[in-house]
C-alpha cells in the first residue's frame, strides 16, 4: 500500500474516490504476498497489483461494485495447477482479497501518510467480520507490535487483518565513487531510499549521478541531519579516514540496524586503531567484523543488529 498511497489520498481529496483491493492471506504459492495493494479509481484505473494475472479483471469489477454500495467484500481466488499460469496464480497458488471503498477509510488514510512522513510506524487493522477500523502506534496492540517487528502483514486469530506501514528502509552512502553508482540503482530495486554523501563537488556531480540525492557535505554534519534510524544502512567506500571515520564514529553510536565499510585487511586494522585511539570501546570496536570477500576485502557489519524483513507490496 506504501506506493499508492499519497495518490489515493490526493485524488480523495481533490474530490474523487477509488475502491481498494488488498492481499490479506495467501495460500500456497502466489505471486504477492499479504499486503500488496491495488487501487482502483471509478473509470476503471488501475494502479498497484495483487497477483499480476486474470484476478485483477474479478477485483476490479468488485471495486468498482464496492464504491456502488459502500460495502467492503472479501474475495478467494484459488485454481488448479493445470490452470495456474492462464490466471496469475503460478504454481497453484490461492489468496484472499479484502476490497474496500475508501470513503470509510479516508480519515485513517491521512493520519497514515502524515506517519508515513514523519517516519513513524503504525498498523492498520480492518475486522474482517464487521468492518471496524483502526491504525494502531506501537504499543497500542500485542498483535500489532508482533506485524510491524516482523514488517509482514497478516490474518490474526481475532479475524483482523494487519498490515504493518514501517518507515521505508533507507541506506546511506558515503562515498561518489564509482562503484557507488550500481549501488545505488540496486538499493532502490531492493526497496531501499538511497542517499549520496560526498563533500567533494567533482565526485559527486549531478552528471554521474543522475536523479539521486547528494548531500555535499562532511559525513557527519549530513549523517546527524538525516538521523539515521533503525531502519538505516550505512555504507563507506571512500578508503578515506577523513570522510570515512567521522561516518564510522556517528554509526557505530546510532541506531542503524547495518553498517558496511570497504577496505582491505590492512586498512581495516588502522581503522579499527583509530577508533580505539578515540575513546571507542572493545564492545563498539567489535561490532565490526572483518570479511574475506575478494570483492570487499573488509565488509565490516553488526552482529547483533538484525535486518528487519521487507514487505512486498
Amino acid at each position: 500500500m506504501r506506493d499508492v498511497l499519497s495518490d489515493l489520498l490526493a485524488v480523495w481529496r481533490a474530490g474523487g474516490t477509488a475502491g481498494v483491493g488488498t492481499v490479506v492471506r495467501t495460500f500456497a504459492s502466489a505471486p504477492r504476498l499479504a499486503g500488496a495493494v491495488m487501487v482502483v479509481a471509478p473509470d476503471g484505473t488501475v494502479s498497484g497489483s495483487v497477483s499480476g494475472g486474470c484476478v485483477e479483471g474479478a477485483v476490479v469489477t468488485e471495486a468498482l461494485e464496492a464504491l456502488a454500495d459502500g460495502i467492503p467484500r472479501l474475495l478467494s481466488f484459488g485454481v488448479s495447477d493445470e490452470t495456474a499460469f492462464s490466471v496469475g496464480l503460478a504454481c497453484g497458488g490461492t489468496i484472499k482479497v479484502l476490497v474496500e471503498p475508501v470513503a470509510p477509510m479516508a480519515d485513517l488514510l491521512a493520519e497514515l501518510v502524515a506517519a508515513r512522513a514523519a517516519r513513524r510506524g503504525v498498523a492498520y487493522a480492518v475486522n474482517l467480520t464487521d468492518w471496524t477500523r483502526a491504525l494502531l502506534a506501537p504499543g497500542a496492540d500485542v498483535l500489532a507490535d508482533a506485524r510491524l517487528r516482523s514488517d509482514k502483514a497478516g490474518v490474526e486469530d481475532d479475524g483482523r487483518f494487519i498490515a504493518p506501514h514501517n518507515p521505508p528502509l533507507r541506506m546511506i552512502v558515503v562515498g561518489a565513487v564509482h562503484i557507488a553508482q550500481p549501488l545505488l540503482q540496486m538499493a532502490r530495486l531492493a526497496g531501499y531510499d538511497p542517499t549520496l554523501i560526498d563533500p567533494r563537488e567533482t565526485f559527486g556531480a549531478a552528471e554521474r549521478f543522475p536523479g539521486e540525492t547528494v548531500l555535499d557535505a562532511w559525513p557527519d554534519e549530513a549523517l546527524a541531519s538525516l538521523a539515521p534510524d533503525s531502519r538505516t544502512a550505512i555504507i563507506t567506500l571512500t578508503h578515506d579516514p577523513k570522510l570515512d571515520d567521522p561516518a564510522i564514529r556517528f554509526a557505530l553510536r546510532s541506531p542503524c540496524f547495518y553498517l558496511g565499510c570497504l577496505g582491505s585487511k590492512k586498512t581495516h586494522a588502522k581503522r579499527l586503531e583509530r577508533l580505539e585511539a578515540a575513546g571507542f570501546s572493545a564492545a563498539e570496536i567489535a561490532t565490526l567484523a572483518s570479511s574475506r570477500s575478494k570483492i570487499c576485502a573488509c565488509w565490516a557489519k553488526s552482529p547483533t543488529r538484525k535486518r528487519p524483513e521487507v514487505m512486498a507490496g
